[in-house]
């Protein structure tokens, strides 16, 4: 019997640095493979996966939660068939909803696998902004999970910590909170948490993927529709930050936007976004870019460009994350909108990098980083 790990979270909550720690401390002796659902055309972290001796499936044509719930069976028992392994960790994009991602493995018709933990990672700080601003997909992923692991505890005080977890058992109250510094304990310690056998959280699980099923049979009926017969799929943008914690980052200010935009430039004036009958996909939301480059940068010039994405003429970036050659060496950068970190990195076959956000101005972008 092969166990399937689910880890969702929201763009730079940590899912990847949780695994890494994981991997190092909690799965030890076993078979695992990562099947990796980048939202982007290209794949930036499958690297140090191989490196560990793991196989990486990167699935970059789209959502798992929506455009993959056919191919992902034939994905998984590829997986099952030429590996058979102990575990199998299922990483899926940042803006996906983890309830979509449950229902894709109780879906398949398997008794090879079983799903064993479904776990969201939350950025300790940002908690109350992403439920205001990101509405049905945020907090699907809280209130969906049977474990949530906070990262950037350490960043909060007791009150504000104490603050954060209210808010999670609002949406959340059956779920084990795992609240304590990562670097405080072990991979084996979360392990056991995820692990844990919550009977109340695998029914209420059952009871909302139902209520879920049943909806969205009706859904057409509390959707907003355009002439064109496009839905309206309506939704806050906010600002992330990025949860590694051992690199100097560069703050910028960065004016909210409330308006929800077509990638035809339609604008869609909606006004009850948390609606329990909106079934909405992230790949109707969000757009991604992927950039390949031989371009040299020094470092100034991707603090320059990095420092600029913000702007609102480039559309609503969200994350870009990238390995590019520098003057002296490789350089890596993430950047989530108020920061961005730049790092020493190892030679890659050529420069990539990756944007997500809304009503991405392309050329405005590759004419930023000058590619």
């Amino acid at each position: 019997m092969t166990k399937i790990d689910v880890f969702s979270g929201f763009l730079g909550a940590g899912k990847t640095t949780l695994i890494k720690k994981l991997l190092k401390e909690g799965y030890n002796g076993e078979k695992l493979v990562l099947i990796e659902n980048e939202f982007g055309e290209i794949g930036i972290d499958g690297g140090f996966m191989k490196d560990a001796g793991i196989e990486v499936t990167e699935m970059n044509q789209g959502c798992i939660c929506c455009s993959l719930v056919g191919n992902f069976g034939k994905a998984l028992q590829k997986v099952l068939d030429e590996y058979a392994p102990d575990r199998i960790l299922i990483e899926p994009s940042g803006v996906g909803k983890l309830s979509d991602v449950i229902k894709a493995v109780m879906d398949i018709d398997s008794d090879q696998i079983v799903l064993n933990s479904y776990t969201t990672v939350c950025d300790a700080s940002k908690i109350k902004m992403y439920m205001k601003n990101f509405g049905e997909f945020y907090k699907n992923q809280v209130e969906t999970a049977k474990t949530i692991v906070l990262s950037r505890s350490q960043k909060l005080t007791d009150e504000k910590l104490a603050e954060a977890v209210a808010m999670i058992k609002e949406l959340n109250d059956h779920a084990t909170i795992v609240t304590t510094n990562w670097d405080e304990i072990s991979g084996a310690q979360i392990l056991a948490a995820m692990e844990n056998e919550n009977k109340f959280a695998e029914d209420l699980l059952k009871e909302e993927l139902e209520h879920h099923h049943h909806h969205h049979d009706d859904e057409h009926e509390h959707h907003h529709h355009h002439e064109d017969g496009e839905e309206c799929h309506c939704h806050d943008h906010e600002h992330h930050h990025h949860d590694d914690d051992e690199h100097e980052h560069h703050h910028h200010d960065h004016d909210e936007h409330e308006h929800h935009h077509h990638e035809d430039g339609e604008e869609c004036h909606c006004h009850d976004h948390d609606h329990e009958h909106h079934h909405h996909h992230a790949d109707e939301v969000f757009t991604s870019m992927g950039i390949e480059t031989a371009k040299k940068f020094t470092k100034e010039e991707l603090e320059n460009a990095l420092g600029k994405l913000s702007g609102e003429e480039f559309g609503i970036v969200l994350r870009a994350k990238g390995i590019v050659a520098g003057d002296n060496g490789w350089y890596e950068f993430d950047f989530v909108p108020e920061e961005y970190e730049i790092r020493k990195g190892s030679a890659d076959v050529t420069g990539k990098m990756c944007v997500i956000g809304s009503k991405l101005a392309e050329d405005k972008i590759k004419a930023l980083f000058g590619v």
